[in-house]
């Protein structure tokens, strides 16, 4: 799911390869189309070196799968999906075919994620081939869609609209992002909704030779399984669903359902930061330490730390705090630093140089596949409506969000209507969700499990991180091994509730972070940092 503005656009680092779409000929792609009965049939994939570091180290191979731009015209024009692969270690014997790993978003680069096998218990990752990929749109995908690189920066707007004047900036502001993305879109805008990138995965499926493939997918990229395995449930093998969506809530209610349980999360936060005074001595209470968050958000209305981080940016930093419980440290001492010394290089450093062409894709794509899903609602009094009565009892992030979202409202391409879900034959499927998950609520896990009456819900009991899985919390990353090694899963329990209980990613201990932080796991980091542009 989203992530906040300018983390999205600082994390993604896509390469903006072309503002249209490129004319697909088989001269100019070195490939021949065509489409048969059974539909479009792609060329090839002409497999090369990758350029990527992680991937290089790895031996990954990576390269292009050519599909149409609309599936409705499979002899038209083309465009090309970046696609990553790393190969199976087992025997071939052992072989149990390929992973196609998505990371959410939407918007998210995923071609590093081929790297994920690695982190799979016991050797079970070396059964398959890991596949990473770009969605249309997406990173070193061509075209890949840019269409404001300035619009993120410093000393934004007030998020939060207490005259008409910050509303009617931001609506302008909204209102000339969709703008620009209509422009540079496109015919591509029309054509990446979800069901354009799971047709994308058929074409994947079919370029590998495959007659069914297994897939690994966290945030929006269980939103995208379900559709597949809705469309396509005879070449499934074995899911894996991290961080569960809700299919009733796409995805206007969707981001309102995240705004409640953030702020709740930032309780939780404030808790944790007071429980450690003797180290960040921002207070002794959580509600000590919230009315000071609140207050300095306050104080840079008028006065920016270092000039550039005013409301606005200063909320954005916090927000990561209500998504995992990874970099919870950095925060509360950038915090603590500007307080207590008003030193604002934490801040400055966790904020980022924001803005940039390819940077800007993430944000870009997270809307042109949300906007056409579904229609949003087209009058502004509505989200007037809903946004304020959040706001009112859970203040944190409501009006963060509303911005994040609001091209939507005057978004250019026509939207589509989403797929109803329903994994009834569907296989034995893997869900994985903790309690208080606020990007995609507990109550998503729930719903799906119904909806996939094979599948088998594991609970990180307590715990506030949102698609948390091969993070060594054993009980959980045991299972997956298990059942990415045998297809063995846990007994399904009787009622709508988890089937097993673990232990959520713990909080950290402040004063083991400098250590942490001195040896990176850069791998994993890699990994986290594809997982927190949802």
């Amino acid at each position: 799911m989203r992530r906040v503005l300018a983390a999205t656009i600082a994390a993604t680092v896509g390469l903006l390869l072309g503002a249209g779409v490129i004319p697909a000929t088989a001269q100019a792609h070195g490939v021949t189309t065509g489409a048969t009965k059974g539909g479009y049939t792609p060329p090839p994939i002409d497999w090369g070196v990758c350029t990527r570091a992680s991937l290089v180290a790895r031996g990954a191979q990576c390269g292009f799968l050519v599909v149409p731009l609309d599936y409705a015209k499979p002899k038209g024009a083309t465009i090309k999906v970046a696609v990553s692969r790393i190969k199976h270690k087992s025997a071939d014997a052992d072989y149990q075919g390929v992973m196609l790993v998505n990371p959410g978003g939407p918007g998210g680069s995923g071609l590093g994620l081929a790297i994920l096998g690695e982190f799979v218990p016991d050797g079970a990752g070396e059964y398959y081939d890991w596949i990473g990929f770009d969605p249309r749109g997406v990173g070193s995908s061509v075209p890949a869609l840019s269409c404001d690189p300035g619009y993120a920066g410093y000393n934004r707007p007030y998020y939060v609209p207490v005259t008409k004047a910050l509303e009617k900036t931001w609506l302008a502001k909204a209102a000339g992002y969709a703008k620009a993305c209509d422009a540079a879109g496109g015919a591509l805008l029309d054509h990446v909704k979800t069901t354009d990138t799971v047709a994308d995965m058929e074409s994947l499926r079919k370029a590998l030779g495959q007659s069914k493939i297994n897939y690994y997918g966290f945030s929006y990229g269980t939103y995208l399984g379900q559709v597949y395995a809705t469309l396509h449930p005879d070449k499934v093998r074995r899911l894996v669903f991290d961080g569960v969506v809700d299919p009733r809530r796409v995805w206007y209610d969707a981001n309102l359902d995240q705004d409640v349980q953030f702020d709740k999360n930032m309780d939780v936060y404030w808790a944790w930061v007071a429980r450690n005074d003797a180290v960040y001595h921002l207070g002794t209470s959580a509600r000590t330490v919230e009315k000071k968050y609140y207050a300095t958000l306050e104080a840079l209305r008028k006065t920016p730390a270092a000039g550039k981080i005013g409301p606005s940016e200063f909320n954005d930093i916090f927000l990561s705090a209500g998504y995992y419980v990874y970099g919870w440290e950095s925060i509360a001492e950038a915090f603590a630093a500007w307080v207590n010394d008003k030193d604002a290089s934490g801040l400055l450093g966790l904020y980022g140089e924001p803005g940039g062409a390819g940077a800007d894709n993430g944000y870009a794509m997270y809307l042109a596949t949300e906007c056409t899903d579904v229609q949003w609602p087209t009058r502004w009094s509505t989200w007037q409506r809903d946004n304020w009565a959040i706001h009112a009892k859970y203040p944190f992030m409501a009006w963060n969000n509303a911005w994040f979202n609001a091209p939507c409202l005057t978004w250019g391409a026509k939207a589509g209507k989403p797929v109803e879900i329903n994994g009834r034959k569907a296989p034995a499927s893997l869900l994985i969700a903790e309690t208080y998950d606020a990007a995609t609520p507990y109550s998503g896990a729930i719903e799906v499990r119904k909806r996939f009456p094979k599948s088998v819900l594991i609970e990180g009991v307590g715990g506030t991180t949102h698609s948390g899985s091969l993070n060594g919390i054993a009980c959980t990353d045991d299972l997956i091994a298990a059942y990415l090694a045998t297809g063995a899963l846990p007994d399904r329990v009787r009622g709508n509730r988890s089937d097993v209980q673990c232990e959520p990613n713990p909080q950290p201990d402040p004063s083991a972070a400098a250590t942490l932080r001195s040896a990176p796991d850069s791998a994993r980091a890699e990994i986290r940092e594809a997982i927190g542009a949802r």
